[in-house]
């Protein structure tokens, strides 16, 4: 029987899995995230124990995702050095004459999250990741959100709280969600390790703000019936109650969302969203 493979690339790690029709998972495999020579050997040594009827990539970006393009299916501008304009697509089709799903790491999860999450039954959802970076997707209408190109949803500019004079970590723009909010972004402000100032409800306060401006902007341009926010960061439980405030206080009920608790939500399908709409993407390539 031909499986079904996906890969979620992340920039600490690649999980790999194949899985019947059903998106039952047969077998998975978890990889550091180091070269592409080294990650893709690995890759490689996975999927070649299986006939595969399609492969389904969620990665971390950007990436090309015009089909028109010379440059269709690479890593672009990564600020990962070892894989910028890395040929994805290209170097998985030498390997496996199947047919390719591909699109955002954050838009997979989506997808995972609109199919069989938390969002399940709806047709749209934003799903914000918050970790080591931040990066979000979105599905309209049942399908990942793309145009000339993805969502960078981590790099939409914030107003820096009264409170704050930090500017932020990212190397291409001052002031940006990903640069002010991102799990190395808050160590960088406070000296230590975030785990270390889970009682500190002042940072938490800072970081909500931050995440609420981007979830109003999300809002207010794709009007969503959900939106998920996942990552290591987001695993401050107490953040889920101050984001929904803080979004409440920015929005001031200029247009109408669903109740917060249901509006603003946690993934239902936990760490396995980005496979699982990988998984999907598999699906939808046969």
């Amino acid at each position: 029987m031909k499986l079904l493979g996906a890969i979620e690339a992340g920039g600490t790690k690649f999980v790999c899995a194949v899985s019947d029709a059903d998106l039952t998972i047969k077998d998975r495999v978890t990889i550091r995230t180091t070269t592409p020579k080294e990650t893709m050997a690995l890759v490689f040594d996975f999927f070649d124990q299986y006939e595969l009827a399609a492969i389904g990539i969620g990665t971390f970006g950007p990436i090309d995702i015009n089909k028109e393009s010379e440059t269709y299916g690479y890593i672009t501008t990564t600020p990962k050095v070892a894989w910028a304009h890395f040929d994805f697509v290209g170097i998985m089709k030498e390997r496996y004459a199947v047919p390719i799903g591909w699109t955002t790491d954050v838009n997979a999860a989506a997808l995972g999250e609109v199919t069989k999450g938390a969002a399940q039954g709806k047709q749209s959802c934003v799903y914000l990741t918050v970790g080591t970076g931040i990066g979000g997707g979105a599905v309209v209408d049942g399908k990942p959100l793309e145009g000339y190109g993805h969502p960078e949803m981590g790099h939409i500019l914030v107003r820096s709280h009264p409170e704050d004079d930090f500017s932020g970590l990212c190397p291409y723009h001052d002031y940006c969600l990903e640069g002010m909010a991102a799990g190395p972004s808050i160590e960088k402000r406070h000296g230590v390790k975030a785990i270390e100032l889970a009682g500190d409800k002042k940072v938490w306060e800072i970081e909500a703000y931050y995440l609420a401006q981007a979830l109003m902007s999300y809002t207010l341009t794709l009007s969503p019936e959900q939106i998920v926010i996942g990552g290591g960061v987001m695993k401050q439980k107490q953040l889920f109650p101050l984001v929904r405030e803080a979004f409440k206080k920015l929005l001031a009920d200029y247009v109408a969302v669903p109740p917060l608790e249901e509006y603003i939500v946690a993934p239902g399908l936990g760490d396995d969203a980005g496979i699982t709409g990988s998984l999907l993407l598999a699906k939808e390539a046969v």
